[in-house]
C-alpha cells in the first residue's frame, strides 16, 4: 500500500507491531502530547509472548489513577525493581531466539538507565527501535489535543490491547512469522515488536512494510 497522509499516535512502550505498521504507512507521523494518561493501554505496557502465552509487562507510575493527569506529567515510579523484572521476562521468553543476542546490547540500558517521565523513556526507546527497523520518519508532537494538520488517521485509541481479539490490525494485514513457541501457540499477531525483532532480526523491516 502506498503511504498515504498523516497519522496521530499515542506514545507506546516497546509498542505493537500494528504501530510501527502505521508510521511506514503514513507520510506524517504525530504523536499526542496533549492527552490524559489512560491506564491499561500500551501507554505504560507491551505484550511479549512467554512459555505460558501472552504476557503483559507494565511500568508503573506514579499517581497513575489520578483523573486528569497530562501524560507528559506521567512519572515512572520506582518503588519496584521493573526494569530488572521486565528484562529476566524477556530474557526468559527471547533468549533461545535467533536474534536475542544480536539485538541486546541495543536494548539493555532502557532496562538499565532510569528516566522521570514515561513519555521520555517511551521516546528514546521508541527511536531506538525506529533506528532498528531502519523506519526512516520524523516523529512529530502536537500542538494540542488532536491538533494535526489536515486530514488524519486516528489511532491513538484505536491501537490498544482492549480490542478484542488483541492481534486485530486494523488497516494492515498481519504477516506470520515464526515465534519461539510455535511448538506450544498458534501465530499470535500484533505483540510487541520486541517480539517481531528477536524472532526476525533483520527482516523485521520487511514484514512490518509487508503488512500495508
Amino acid at each position: 500500500m502506498k503511504d498515504t497522509g498523516s497519522v496521530l499516535l499515542s506514545t507506546a512502550y516497546a509498542g505493537p507491531v500494528h504501530y510501527f505498521v502505521q508510521m511506514v504507512r503514513h507520510e506524517a507521523v504525530y504523536l499526542e502530547q496533549h492527552e490524559n494518561f489512560i491506564k491499561q493501554s500500551y501507554r505504560n505496557r507491551c505484550v511479549i509472548l512467554g512459555s505460558n502465552g501472552p504476557l503483559a509487562l507494565v511500568i508503573p507510575v506514579e499517581q497513575g489513577r489520578k483523573p486528569g493527569l497530562k501524560i507528559r506529567d506521567v512519572r515512572i515510579a520506582w518503588y519496584e525493581k521493573w526494569q530488572q523484572n521486565h528484562w529476566r521476562a524477556i530474557y526468559s521468553a527471547y533468549n533461545n531466539s535467533p536474534f536475542f543476542d544480536y539485538y541486546a546490547d541495543d536494548l539493555r540500558n532502557f532496562f538499565e538507565a532510569r528516566w522521570t517521565f514515561l513519555f521520555d523513556y517511551n521516546m528514546e526507546f521508541m527511536a531506538k527501535i525506529m533506528e532498528l527497523l531502519e523506519i526512516d520518519r520524523e516523529i512529530m508532537l502536537t500542538e494540542g489535543f488532536e491538533m494535526v494538520p489536515g486530514d488524519f488517521d486516528n489511532f491513538r485509541e484505536t491501537i490498544s490491547p482492549k480490542i478484542k481479539p488483541a492481534g486485530e490490525m486494523p488497516g494492515a494485514q498481519p504477516v506470520p512469522y515464526t515465534q519461539v513457541f510455535e511448538n506450544k501457540f498458534p501465530f499470535i499477531p500484533n505483540l510487541s515488536v520486541l517480539d517481531l525483532l528477536f524472532n526476525t532480526g533483520p527482516g523485521a523491516g520487511a514484514i512490518i512494510r509487508n503488512s500495508l
